[in-house]
Protein backbone atom coordinates (compact mmCIF):
# COMPACT_ATOMS: atom_id res chain seq x y z
CA UNK A 1 0.00 0.00 0.00
CA UNK A 2 2.88 2.36 0.87
CA UNK A 3 6.20 2.15 -0.90
CA UNK A 4 9.25 4.34 -0.42
CA UNK A 5 12.05 3.85 -2.94
CA UNK A 6 15.48 5.37 -2.21
CA UNK A 7 13.82 8.35 -0.52
CA UNK A 8 16.05 11.12 0.80
CA UNK A 9 15.13 14.54 2.07
CA UNK A 10 17.30 17.55 2.84
CA UNK A 11 16.10 20.81 4.36
CA UNK A 12 17.93 23.85 2.96
CA UNK A 13 17.95 27.45 4.11
CA UNK A 14 20.33 30.35 3.57
CA UNK A 15 22.37 29.40 6.62
CA UNK A 16 21.84 25.68 7.10
CA UNK A 17 21.61 22.40 5.24
CA UNK A 18 20.11 19.52 7.22
CA UNK A 19 19.96 16.03 5.76
CA UNK A 20 16.92 14.53 7.50
CA UNK A 21 16.54 11.20 5.69
CA UNK A 22 18.86 9.20 3.46
CA UNK A 23 17.86 6.44 1.01
CA UNK A 24 14.80 5.11 2.83
CA UNK A 25 13.40 1.92 1.33
CA UNK A 26 10.19 0.72 2.92
CA UNK A 27 7.17 -1.39 1.94
CA UNK A 28 4.01 -1.35 4.04
CA UNK A 29 1.39 -3.85 2.81
CA UNK A 30 -2.33 -3.16 2.92
CA UNK A 31 -3.72 -3.37 6.46
CA UNK A 32 -0.38 -3.54 8.24
CA UNK A 33 0.44 -1.48 11.33
CA UNK A 34 4.03 -0.21 11.24
CA UNK A 35 5.64 1.78 14.06
CA UNK A 36 8.66 4.01 13.46
CA UNK A 37 11.07 4.73 16.30
CA UNK A 38 14.45 6.41 16.65
CA UNK A 39 16.25 9.15 18.49
CA UNK A 40 15.05 12.76 18.33
CA UNK A 41 15.97 14.40 15.04
CA UNK A 42 16.24 11.16 13.06
CA UNK A 43 13.52 12.20 10.61
CA UNK A 44 10.49 10.27 11.88
CA UNK A 45 8.03 13.15 11.41
CA UNK A 46 9.62 14.05 8.08
CA UNK A 47 8.96 10.50 6.90
CA UNK A 48 5.25 10.89 7.71
CA UNK A 49 5.06 14.24 5.93
CA UNK A 50 6.59 12.68 2.82
CA UNK A 51 3.99 9.88 2.82
CA UNK A 52 1.18 12.39 3.38
CA UNK A 53 2.25 14.57 0.45
CA UNK A 54 2.94 17.60 2.65
CA UNK A 55 6.61 17.38 1.62
CA UNK A 56 8.20 16.29 -1.63
CA UNK A 57 11.33 14.13 -1.36
CA UNK A 58 14.65 15.59 -2.43
CA UNK A 59 15.24 12.31 -4.26
CA UNK A 60 13.46 8.99 -4.63
CA UNK A 61 9.78 8.13 -4.88
CA UNK A 62 6.89 7.76 -2.45
CA UNK A 63 3.92 5.73 -3.68
CA UNK A 64 0.51 5.04 -2.13
CA UNK A 65 -1.58 2.32 -3.74
CA UNK A 66 0.78 2.34 -6.73
CA UNK A 67 0.44 6.08 -7.44
CA UNK A 68 3.25 8.53 -6.88
CA UNK A 69 2.49 10.96 -4.05
CA UNK A 70 2.65 14.57 -5.21
CA UNK A 71 0.09 16.25 -2.94
CA UNK A 72 -2.15 15.40 0.02
CA UNK A 73 -4.73 12.68 -0.71
CA UNK A 74 -8.26 12.31 0.62
CA UNK A 75 -7.70 8.63 1.41
CA UNK A 76 -4.73 9.46 3.67
CA UNK A 77 -5.48 10.86 7.15
CA UNK A 78 -2.97 12.27 9.61
CA UNK A 79 -3.24 12.48 13.39
CA UNK A 80 -0.81 14.73 15.25
CA UNK A 81 0.64 14.92 18.76
CA UNK A 82 -1.87 17.58 19.78
CA UNK A 83 -5.56 17.05 18.99
CA UNK A 84 -5.88 20.53 17.40
CA UNK A 85 -9.64 20.66 17.94
CA UNK A 86 -11.43 23.90 17.08
CA UNK A 87 -12.38 25.34 20.50
CA UNK A 88 -15.69 26.88 19.36
CA UNK A 89 -17.01 23.67 17.79
CA UNK A 90 -18.69 20.83 19.63
CA UNK A 91 -17.23 17.32 19.73
CA UNK A 92 -19.59 16.20 16.95
CA UNK A 93 -18.86 19.23 14.79
CA UNK A 94 -15.10 18.73 15.21
CA UNK A 95 -15.45 15.16 13.97
CA UNK A 96 -17.46 16.39 10.98
CA UNK A 97 -14.87 19.02 10.00
CA UNK A 98 -13.31 16.91 7.18
CA UNK A 99 -16.80 16.37 5.76
CA UNK A 100 -17.16 20.14 5.36
CA UNK A 101 -13.63 20.56 4.01
CA UNK A 102 -14.14 17.90 1.33
CA UNK A 103 -17.65 19.12 0.50
CA UNK A 104 -19.37 15.84 1.33
CA UNK A 105 -23.11 15.69 2.20
CA UNK A 106 -23.25 16.29 5.98
CA UNK A 107 -26.41 14.30 6.60
CA UNK A 108 -24.82 11.16 5.19
CA UNK A 109 -21.89 11.44 7.60
CA UNK A 110 -23.53 12.70 10.80
CA UNK A 111 -24.72 9.23 11.81
CA UNK A 112 -21.29 7.82 10.98
CA UNK A 113 -19.71 10.43 13.28
CA UNK A 114 -22.04 9.44 16.11
CA UNK A 115 -21.18 5.77 15.62
CA UNK A 116 -17.46 6.52 15.81
CA UNK A 117 -17.89 8.56 18.98
CA UNK A 118 -19.92 5.73 20.47
CA UNK A 119 -17.13 3.28 19.63
CA UNK A 120 -14.59 5.33 21.62
CA UNK A 121 -16.91 5.87 24.58
CA UNK A 122 -17.93 9.48 23.92
CA UNK A 123 -21.65 9.05 23.24
CA UNK A 124 -22.65 11.40 26.05
CA UNK A 125 -20.19 14.12 25.05
CA UNK A 126 -21.15 14.99 21.46
CA UNK A 127 -22.34 18.49 22.38
CA UNK A 128 -19.43 19.31 24.70
CA UNK A 129 -16.72 21.79 23.75
CA UNK A 130 -13.05 20.68 23.69
CA UNK A 131 -12.13 22.52 26.91
CA UNK A 132 -14.68 20.40 28.75
CA UNK A 133 -12.81 17.20 27.90
CA UNK A 134 -9.69 15.55 29.31
CA UNK A 135 -6.59 15.20 27.15
CA UNK A 136 -7.34 11.55 26.44
CA UNK A 137 -10.93 12.35 25.44
CA UNK A 138 -9.70 15.09 23.10
CA UNK A 139 -7.41 12.61 21.37
CA UNK A 140 -10.32 10.20 20.97
CA UNK A 141 -12.21 12.99 19.20
CA UNK A 142 -9.17 13.62 17.00
CA UNK A 143 -9.05 9.91 16.15
CA UNK A 144 -12.73 9.93 15.17
CA UNK A 145 -12.12 13.02 13.02
CA UNK A 146 -9.42 11.13 11.15
CA UNK A 147 -11.58 8.01 10.76
CA UNK A 148 -14.66 9.89 9.47
CA UNK A 149 -12.99 10.21 6.06
CA UNK A 150 -12.59 6.41 5.94
CA UNK A 151 -8.87 6.61 5.14
CA UNK A 152 -7.04 3.79 3.48
CA UNK A 153 -3.85 5.06 5.13
CA UNK A 154 -3.59 6.45 8.67
CA UNK A 155 -0.48 8.43 9.64
CA UNK A 156 0.00 9.07 13.36
CA UNK A 157 2.73 11.37 14.72
CA UNK A 158 3.18 10.64 18.44
CA UNK A 159 -0.54 11.09 19.13
CA UNK A 160 -0.37 9.85 22.74
CA UNK A 161 2.89 11.44 23.88
CA UNK A 162 1.27 14.28 25.86
CA UNK A 163 -0.97 11.93 27.85
CA UNK A 164 -0.43 10.30 31.23
CA UNK A 165 0.69 6.67 31.33
CA UNK A 166 -2.75 5.21 32.07
CA UNK A 167 -4.44 7.19 29.27
CA UNK A 168 -1.72 6.05 26.85
CA UNK A 169 -2.32 2.43 27.82
CA UNK A 170 -6.08 2.79 27.39
CA UNK A 171 -5.76 4.47 24.00
CA UNK A 172 -3.21 1.89 22.85
CA UNK A 173 -5.77 -0.86 23.52
CA UNK A 174 -8.48 1.21 21.80
CA UNK A 175 -6.28 1.74 18.76
CA UNK A 176 -5.52 -1.98 18.45
CA UNK A 177 -9.25 -2.68 18.39
CA UNK A 178 -10.06 0.07 15.89
CA UNK A 179 -7.22 -0.93 13.60
CA UNK A 180 -8.57 -4.47 13.37
CA UNK A 181 -12.08 -3.17 12.68
CA UNK A 182 -11.18 -0.65 9.98
CA UNK A 183 -8.10 -2.45 8.57
CA UNK A 184 -6.48 0.79 7.45
CA UNK A 185 -2.76 0.76 6.72
CA UNK A 186 -1.10 2.61 9.61
CA UNK A 187 2.29 4.23 10.11
CA UNK A 188 2.73 5.28 13.75
CA UNK A 189 5.66 7.43 14.89
CA UNK A 190 6.60 7.20 18.55
CA UNK A 191 9.47 7.74 20.97
CA UNK A 192 8.14 4.96 23.18
CA UNK A 193 9.62 1.51 22.59
CA UNK A 194 6.86 -0.10 24.67
CA UNK A 195 4.17 1.67 22.65
CA UNK A 196 5.73 0.48 19.39
CA UNK A 197 5.85 -3.14 20.57
CA UNK A 198 2.29 -3.07 21.92
CA UNK A 199 0.77 -1.68 18.73
CA UNK A 200 2.76 -2.71 15.68
CA UNK A 201 3.02 -5.66 13.34
CA UNK A 202 6.51 -4.39 12.46
CA UNK A 203 8.79 -1.76 13.97
CA UNK A 204 11.12 0.30 11.78
CA UNK A 205 14.18 1.50 13.69
CA UNK A 206 15.81 4.60 12.21
CA UNK A 207 19.45 5.52 12.74
CA UNK A 208 20.44 8.96 14.08
CA UNK A 209 20.50 11.87 11.62
CA UNK A 210 20.40 11.40 8.73
CA UNK A 211 17.66 8.86 9.32
CA UNK A 212 18.20 5.52 7.59
CA UNK A 213 16.44 2.22 8.08
CA UNK A 214 18.69 0.47 10.55
CA UNK A 215 16.50 -2.55 11.20
CA UNK A 216 12.92 -3.74 10.74
CA UNK A 217 11.67 -5.99 13.55
CA UNK A 218 8.65 -8.27 13.18
CA UNK A 219 6.42 -8.38 16.27
CA UNK A 220 4.95 -11.86 16.28
CA UNK A 221 2.94 -11.49 19.48
CA UNK A 222 -0.84 -12.07 19.40
CA UNK A 223 -3.07 -9.05 19.93
CA UNK A 224 -4.49 -7.41 21.92
CA UNK A 225 -1.27 -6.71 23.80
CA UNK A 226 -0.81 -4.84 27.05
CA UNK A 227 1.66 -4.46 29.90
CA UNK A 228 -0.74 -6.19 32.29
CA UNK A 229 -0.59 -9.79 33.54
CA UNK A 230 -1.54 -12.77 31.37
CA UNK A 231 -0.99 -10.76 28.19
CA UNK A 232 2.26 -12.08 26.67
CA UNK A 233 4.17 -9.81 29.03
CA UNK A 234 7.38 -11.84 28.81
CA UNK A 235 7.45 -11.68 24.99
CA UNK A 236 6.72 -7.95 25.04
CA UNK A 237 9.48 -7.36 27.59
CA UNK A 238 12.04 -9.34 25.55
CA UNK A 239 11.40 -7.35 22.37
CA UNK A 240 11.38 -4.06 24.30
CA UNK A 241 14.80 -4.96 25.75
CA UNK A 242 16.14 -5.87 22.29
CA UNK A 243 15.05 -2.54 20.80
CA UNK A 244 16.31 -0.59 23.77
CA UNK A 245 19.76 -2.11 23.28
CA UNK A 246 19.59 -1.39 19.55
CA UNK A 247 18.81 2.29 20.11
CA UNK A 248 21.59 2.65 22.71
CA UNK A 249 24.30 1.37 20.34
CA UNK A 250 25.64 3.25 17.35
CA UNK A 251 25.05 1.81 13.85
CA UNK A 252 28.71 0.84 13.57
CA UNK A 253 28.62 -1.32 16.70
Amino acid sequence: MIKMVNVSHTFRSRKHVVEALREINLDVPQGQFVAVIGRSGCGKSTLLRLISGLLAPTSGQVLVDGSRVGAPRRDVAMMLQRPALLPWRSVLDNVLLPVEVFGWPPREHAERARQLLDMVGLTGFIRRLPHELSGGMQQRVSLCRALIQQPRVMLMDEPFSALDALSREELSLELQRLHKEFVSTTVFVTHSIQEAVLLADRVVVLSPQPGRVRRIIDIGIPQPRSLGPNSHLAEVSNIVAEMHELLLTSPSQ
